[in-house]
């Protein structure tokens, strides 16, 4: 079914086999924007599939939207997480991770919230140095846009996360754009231990070829264009920025991580905490980069974001015996 007088976008809606009444909806993805749309109500969340063209990148960015059990029943604005996956994957990944969504939704241990994957290939997220591929701009400046207009969804709750080199874009774009938003989630970044290129250990970069860095980067690499898109830098020349920001920040990465991506991800921990800014850090034993720790690591992240989300408003234990504290600290001259 086509809806009138919207072009250039397609989607279907996913649901479980088990779950029958198969009926047509259109939806509007943003203004000039068409969807022959294919829907089927499901018992827990509902999965949409869709595409979007740009002249910000070289063809029509596939991209799956997940929504909440309540969405449909409800008027409530939501948060949206931009979710994205790691080198070589596509929106499939949350296609196959809509069921720890619904286990976490169910157990009440993630906020309700609209999540969106695009296919972005090995992109890095990145706007290429050449202008060639704009894939931060396309995400910031037209796929956002469009999920503010089809969904409700709350300007103040936007949280971008994502795994590998999904977790290297979500910490360049949020620490670049922290006021945007309100929190970022980044499972074994793809993101090496230095400040300034010339400093990455052969250790770890021997997995990406030259060219890989080229295309992005430059050719030969815009030493200062990297360092600018390095979440390190970026942390390191104005972590006022951030704390001003409140941005909420969670990282981790395994021990075992056959990439060497807890290097990385360890780097920047330090980074944060040396100059202050609050966030999150789990080093986790025993963990790789691929495996059977994912489903339980993604998990933890998305309890981080219930915890951001709905706060403790008070708690008078800790609040007793931080007066305690604070008298020992004044009587010591601190």
């Amino acid at each position: 079914m086509y809806c009138p007088g919207i072009t250039n976008q397609k989607v279907s809606f996913l649901l479980r086999p088990a779950l029958a009444s198969l009926f047509s909806v259109c939806a509007i993805l943003g203004a000039g924007l068409a969807l022959p749309v294919q829907a089927v109500a499901v018992e827990e969340s509902t999965l949409a599939l869709a595409e979007m063209t740009s002249t910000m990148v070289p063809a029509p960015v596939p991209y799956a939207v997940l929504t909440p059990p309540a969405y449909n029943d409800s008027e409530q604005s939501y948060p949206l997480l931009l979710w994205l996956h790691g080198g070589g994957g596509n929106r499939d990944s949350l296609v196959n991770q809509q069921p720890w969504f619904d286990t976490a939704w169910q157990t009440e241990t993630a906020p309700a919230m609209v999540v969106v994957t695009p296919s972005a290939g090995r992109s890095f997220y990145m706007d290429y140095r050449n202008g060639a591929e704009r894939w931060e701009s396309f995400l910031l400046q037209e796929l956002l846009p469009a999920m503010q207009t089809q969904y409700r969804i709350d300007p103040e709750r936007i949280y971008i996360g994502g795994i590998s080199m999904g977790g290297m874009g979500s910490l360049r774009m949020a620490f670049k754009y922290p006021d945007r938003f309100r929190g970022v989630i980044a499972l074994e970044p793809g993101i090496e231990p230095a400040l300034a290129f010339d400093d990455i250990k052969l250790e770890d970069k021997f997995w990406r070829a030259d060219a890989i860095f080229e295309e992005r980067y430059g050719s030969p690499v815009d030493a200062a264009y990297w360092a600018d898109n390095n979440p390190a830098t970026i942390a390191q020349l104005n972590p006022q920025r951030l704390i001003d920001s409140g941005l909420a920040i969670y990282i981790e990465a395994g021990t075992e991580d056959m990439y060497g991506l807890h290097r990385g991800t360890d780097f920047l921990h330090r980074i944060l905490f040396d100059t202050g800014v609050k966030h999150e850090y789990r080093y986790v034993l025993g963990a790789d980069h691929v495996g059977a720790t994912i489903r339980p690591r993604v998990m933890n992240a998305l309890d981080f974001m219930q915890r951001v989300e709905a706060p403790l408003v008070a708690d008078p234990v800790a609040d007793a015996a931080r007066q305690r504290i604070d008298l020992q600290k004044r009587r010591a001259g601190l």
